[in-house]
């Protein structure tokens, strides 16, 4: 593979401290969490051999971050366990230690000469590494490392809808989307003395854990790099050729289910992007795979970095919020309780198809959430009560819950980057989404009965 400087837009000191006279370079990993296809990673290899340093990647493993349970953290382990695995082939040290992720790079930063890390996007990803750069004695620098166009070069401004961003990434694509070579350390880590966890032991780390327990593991997706490689491969070699008719079909498998391994960082967009552009499949179903891992995936990264409100209803666009107050009291034909919706009990069979596929597989046919998501709002009393069934449930059950993704299509359900439509009741000009036009554009009935099959064999 031929070797890829790392753009400088990928880079940005989080402080104006000087390097330091510790004894590694720190990478402290929080998002990008593999061992291939990491410029945060590739970086402080880099840094780490010009410094004659070893390098140590650290990683802070809380059981305080917001709405995570079994299901997200059992995925999670499964991918930091082989990522341990594969530094360690690289003679590279991994310490995971419990804490709080800033205080655990904070205590390993004070025998560090400089700390790299990667960039997340959520609020408290932000924070964490704002807490880090505030504190830490020496250079933080962080390298963006999980987005194809990093996001400041896009955009610095809340972007009101793909057709608005879609040309400013589009023409900073050839600049981003270049392959990268994995560097060896020049210095072993094998003297250093850290403490950390064996993830030898998952069961008895997430025993450690003080989480939610009610949300079980599945087993359909295992996390991991190398699971992420073989349900990606798996999609180029026989789903990719027919994304662009079936996409819309939730009866199909036509999908590449990489959502879950791009929202741990189990997995580079720019990998994906790169195996796709060389697949032996039309021109323009590689543009239509495209458009949504780069252009709608990177508008969700600006919606949750540029709207302090990602989260709750306030994100909404000023349209959006002033007809669904119009039609706040319309009245409703059918009304559901969160507890109803949760347990599948609504009279609608595809609806119930779709929330039992998002309980026991942790994921859900992107056709069947937005259908999914619209009828929350038409059976709810208000559309703030349905924004938190909607976001809640999402949080709760899907392995990419609590993704820059799950924010703005929740938010997309009820009008965030999209347009007025033709007034209805209950939606007001919010897009609707019907059983009939489900019936037009798909089969329901097969995706009914796929799901049951999922269900009747342990998904």
């Amino acid at each position: 593979m031929t070797a890829a400087r790392i753009p400088p837009e990928r880079i940005r000191p989080l402080n104006a401290r000087p390097v330091g006279n510790g004894g590694f370079v720190l990478y402290w990993m929080q998002q990008s969490q593999r061992a291939e296809w990491n410029h945060a990673l590739e970086y402080a290899v880099q840094q780490a051999n010009e410094l004659s340093r070893p390098l140590v990647v650290g990683f802070g493993l809380t059981d305080g971050f917001p709405e995570a349970n079994l299901r997200h953290y059992r995925f999670m382990l499964e991918g930091l366990r082989e990522t341990q695995r594969t530094l360690q082939r690289r003679g590279i040290r991994f310490v995971l230690r419990f804490g709080d992720p800033a205080q655990v790079a904070l205590d390993l930063s004070n025998h560090a000469c400089l700390v790299v890390c990667d960039r997340g996007y959520v609020r408290i990803q932000r924070e964490w590494r704002r807490r880090v750069a505030e504190r830490a004695s020496v250079r933080v620098v962080q390298v963006e490392s999980d987005a194809v166009v990093p996001a400041d070069a896009a955009s610095r401004k809340a972007e009101f809808a793909a057709r608005t961003i879609r040309p400013k990434i589009t023409r900073l694509v050839p600049k981003f989307l270049l392959p990268l070579r994995s560097l060896r350390p020049k210095r072993s880590t094998g003297t250093l003395s850290l403490d950390g966890e064996s993830l030898a032991d998952m069961q008895g780390i997430l025993k450690r854990l003080n989480i939610d327990r009610t949300v079980l593991p599945v087993s359909l997706y295992p996390g991991g790099s190398s699971a992420a490689h073989e349900t990606l491969e798996n999609f180029i070699r026989t789903g990719l050729k027919d994304y662009d008719t079936n996409r819309n079909r939730p009866e199909t498998d036509d999908v590449s289910h990489m959502a879950m391994y791009l929202h741990f960082g189990q997995i580079s967009p720019l990998e994906i992007a790169l195996a796709v552009q060389a697949a032996p499949v039309p021109r323009s179903v590689k543009d239509s795979y495209l458009e949504e891992l780069i252009v709608r995936r990177e508008l969700a990264i600006n919606h949750v970095l540029r709207n302090p409100h990602y989260d709750k209803y306030a994100c909404l666009p000023a349209w959006a919020k002033a007809t669904l107050r119009q039609h706040r009291k319309d009245p409703r034909a059918h009304r559901y309780t969160a507890r109803q919706m949760e347990d599948a009990e609504t009279h609608d069979s595809y609806w119930n198809a779709a929330m039992r596929e998002m309980r026991f597989t942790g994921y859900m046919h992107n056709y069947m959430r937005m259908y999914w998501g619209k009828k929350i709002l038409e059976w709810s009393a208000t559309p703030e009560y349905a924004f938190r069934v909607v976001l809640s449930l999402n949080n709760k059950y899907f392995l990419d819950g609590r993704d820059p993704s799950s924010f703005a299509n929740a938010g997309w359900l009820f009008g965030l980057h999209d347009r007025p439509w033709g007034e209805r009741a209950v939606f007001g000009t919010i897009r609707y989404m019907s059983a009939s036009g489900l019936e037009r554009k798909a089969d329901p009935k097969a995706y009914v009965a796929k799901v049951d099959r999922l269900v009747e064999n342990g998904a």
